[in-house]
């Protein structure tokens, strides 16, 4: 059996930092060299409510709502045969770039997804630690709609669930030694890949209705998750 080793606290301070990550040049608050418009902040109205939130700038850019474990007094990592899972509501308004995902050093980024509402049937799932991506369309996904997801991180394969339906398995995998931060934030997308907001729009916002990671018992092979129901 797997133990919850991790129950996201948007609130916490222990578990969370806001506004500031190490995946953005010299740990934020802006990004564009990714085409993002973000101007991440540390706020708690743009994050801490599991409302992630972002507001046009008179400057161009957006301020926007990020946590990380990165940083943080708990500093906890997701690892190599974890399973996280999620409910998220998606966000509605064109050039909204809403994603949880990990990341340490400089890479180990497994997106558990990422959404453009340009695509409105269409979530990423990416392992870029070993390049690995898809595109999962299905009609339940929507702008507005609210999506179960799950994410088990084996050494040998990640596997997407979406909604209770296996969306993809990458046989590529993590590595037995793999660890990472989590991170869950709202972009604003700058147009080089797909459409930035409207003019006359000045707030967007995706919510996340708990988060959660498992982590295999002693008894189980370490790095592969095998006792969550949804493996073959």
């Amino acid at each position: 059996m797997s133990d919850v080793v991790f129950t996201a606290d948007f609130t916490s301070t222990r578990q969370w930092v806001a506004g500031h990550s190490w995946a953005y040049p010299d740990g934020g608050p802006v990004n564009p060299g990714d085409d993002k418009l973000d101007h991440l902040v540390a706020d708690p109205a743009y994050c801490r409510t599991g409302v992630f939130r972002a507001t046009r700038r008179s400057d161009g850019a957006w301020d926007a709502g990020l946590l990380t474990t990165e940083g943080s007094e708990d500093a906890f990592m997701v690892r190599a045969g974890d399973v996280l899972e999620a409910r998220v509501r998606l966000p509605t308004a064109l050039g909204a770039w809403p994603a949880i995902w990990t990341w340490r050093d400089g890479g180990q980024e497994i997106d558990v997804f990422e959404y453009h509402p340009d695509n409105p049937d269409l979530l990423e799932l990416s392992n870029h630690v070993r390049d690995a991506h898809h595109y999962y369309r299905d009609g339940a996904v929507q702008p507005g709609a609210w999506v179960d997801l799950v994410v088990e991180f084996g050494a040998h394969r990640v596997v997407w669930w979406v909604n209770g339906v296996r969306a993809f398995a990458d046989r590529r995998g993590v590595g037995r030694h793999w660890e990472a931060y989590l991170i869950v934030n709202l972009s604003v997308c700058g147009g080089r890949y797909h459409p930035p907001p409207a003019p006359d729009v000045t707030a967007m916002d995706f919510a996340v209705d708990g988060l959660l990671v498992r982590r295999p018992g002693s008894d189980e092979p370490d790095g592969e998750a095998v006792d969550v129901g949804l493996l073959d």
